[in-house]
């Protein structure tokens, strides 16, 4: 279990601590919205909407962020290569690598809050 979370943490930093930080907060705040809607999915429905409306919005948003982190990280890769000139294809792979991890993330983020979002639609009424 130490073991993982060291690799977790090892790929949350190559990411880059800011983007990963941004999609992580994206990520609990869907999760938050998500048990909010289902605490009020018997009590208020109109709340357990907003909230519904909300975790979609902010899974959304984890989800741009990941592919925008990932489009600036490929045009700091290129650029970096641009520099060097002849570049090593090892170099190259690092850098593309790293700048999939925030896609990755984005699309984790995404992938579990829309898991939420259809069941929580199953529960609400119309």
């Amino acid at each position: 279990m130490r073991f993982l979370t060291i690799q977790i943490a090892d790929r949350f930093e190559e990411g880059g601590f800011f983007m990963m930080t941004l999609i992580l907060i994206c990520l609990l705040l869907s999760i938050f919205f998500l048990i909010k809607g289902f605490m009020d999915v018997k009590k208020n429905n109109a709340v357990s909407k907003k909230m519904l409306k909300l975790a979609t919005d902010s899974s959304l948003l984890g989800l741009v962020i990941g592919f925008f982190a990932s489009v600036f990280g490929l045009i700091s890769a290129f650029d970096s290569l641009e520099a060097m000139g002849n570049a090593d294809p090892a170099v190259f792979a690092g850098g593309l690598k790293v700048s999939l991890l925030t896609a990755l993330f984005g699309l984790l983020t995404f992938i579990i809050a829309r898991i939420g979002i259809l069941l929580l639609r199953a529960l609400q009424k119309e």
